[in-house]
């Protein structure tokens, strides 16, 4: 009875967090990540919230984030496994342009960014 309950709360954990699962969400953005770019590189969107569905097809870890023309980062997915998928919430995001990028070392110096832009 212990394992079940302690499985039931793992799982409200996890649905909470909103990470990995196994299909896209609706309404979200797909964002491929290989050595060394994202695909797409150039996306628009209109501010507020945005939805983030990253898909590691590379053979190492990345991520996906954000900083604004200051060179702050404000925004950071967390890490994603290879062949793994991660739903990256991004909230109240203001107009603007953005550079987003993979914070592994060396990965943005190879060009893993691109740049997004908020209407």
């Amino acid at each position: 009875m212990r394992a079940l309950a302690a499985g039931m709360v793992a799982a409200g954990l996890l649905a909470a967090c909103g990470g990995s699962g196994n299909s896209q969400p609706s309404g979200s953005i797909q964002v491929t990540m290989t050595e060394f770019k994202f695909d797409p590189s150039s996306i628009t969107h209109a501010s507020g919230n945005l939805v983030f569905w990253l898909v590691n097809s590379g053979s190492t870890q990345h991520d996906m984030a954000i900083r604004d023309s200051t060179g702050k980062t404000l925004y950071t997915s967390e890490l994603v496994s290879a062949g793994d998928t991660l739903q990256f919430e991004v909230k109240g995001i203001a107009s603007g342009t953005y550079t987003f990028y993979c914070t592994q070392p060396g990965h943005e110096a190879s060009g893993m960014r691109g740049t997004l832009t908020v209407t």
